[in-house]
């Protein structure tokens, strides 16, 4: 069965954000996880009744490695990390 987390992005600056037991955080490490597709629905719903905290809330896949979580796919693993390349630097044309 798959392990699962909600994310969204936080609405009054478009950072990634988690949803937890209690709220949300930008930690992955603080999400709340759910196994299986109603866990999991249940979780989205409790994340879309927050219209004024997270916008575009959906689920992501994600392994347990030790205590860490890890998300499955490449693009949420940049999205935890944040940036592939550093705006402050000129880019290569």
């Amino acid at each position: 069965m798959s392990l699962n987390v909600i994310t969204a992005n936080r609405l009054n600056d478009g950072v990634v954000i988690f949803l937890t037991g209690n709220g949300w955080s930008t930690d992955l490490q603080q999400a709340e996880t759910a196994e299986g597709k109603e866990a999991t629905a249940a979780l989205l719903t409790r994340a879309e009744a927050e219209p004024g905290v997270a916008v575009g809330p959906y689920e992501i896949a994600v392994e347990r490695i030790g205590e860490e979580l890890r998300p499955l796919r490449y693009r949420e693993r940049l999205r935890v990390s944040g940036p592939s390349v550093d705006y402050l630097k000129p880019q290569a044309a």
